[in-house]
């Protein structure tokens, strides 16, 4: 895992930009997919997905998660009436008609983010809750070694001064703990997509 500079994902003609002038950049990180090629963004979507979703993080990662399901329980953060639907509309109603009529991809309740759409070189997810409306954008770009690598920015709208202050709280937690252990299960996920094709990528790429 490497995070980039904010530029690396505003200067990309990503669909998203359409769609978020409101929301700010909060972090954008890139992923080793070593052997990777233009048309790959497919088949890691599809590795990704068949890695699990936080329930497969690490123990620690997925205590901490809990902890903060727990507390948004008691405080009402996760109210469907403070979610995408409610507190604010999804970004699937902002969609142009070629978006709109793109496959936007599976949902299921493993992956609390909701699908917004999918294409060939991008993906965007969003969630809402009373602290923020938040979207995870992953794309497939070339990188310095030729190879292809995932990238993911995460855009965010806090919600108030109470948003902003949460953000700020959590970070340490998502770059000690969460971002690694992301890291570490997405790039697993692209060596394990098939064991003797990945083994000969990393070896071709060393």
């Amino acid at each position: 895992m490497l995070r980039l500079a904010e530029t690396t994902y505003t200067e990309q003609p990503w669909r998203i930009h359409e769609l978020t002038s409101d929301f700010s950049v909060e972090d954008v990180w890139s992923f080793r997919t070593p052997g990777a090629g233009p048309d790959d963004f497919p088949t890691m979507l599809a590795a990704m997905r068949a890695a699990g979703g936080p329930g497969q993080l690490s123990r620690l990662v997925r205590f901490l998660f809990a902890v903060r399901w727990k507390l948004g329980a008691l405080l009402g953060w996760d109210k469907p009436s403070a979610g995408v639907g409610g507190r604010v509309a999804s970004l699937r109603d902002r969609l142009p008609g070629d978006l709109r009529d793109a496959p936007c991809g599976p949902d299921n309740e493993s992956m609390p983010l909701k699908a917004i759409y999918e294409l060939d070189r991008e993906a965007a997810r969003e969630l809402a809750n009373k602290t923020v409306h938040t979207v995870m954008h992953l794309g497939w770009v070339q990188g310095a070694n030729g190879d292809h690598e995932l990238r993911m920015a995460v855009l965010v709208k806090p919600n108030g001064r109470f948003g902003r202050l949460y953000m700020v709280a959590i970070k340490p937690f998502r770059y000690v703990f969460v971002y690694p252990a992301l890291t570490r299960q997405w790039e697993r996920a692209w060596r394990d997509r098939n064991p003797a094709e990945a083994d000969y990528e990393d070896g071709r790429s060393r």
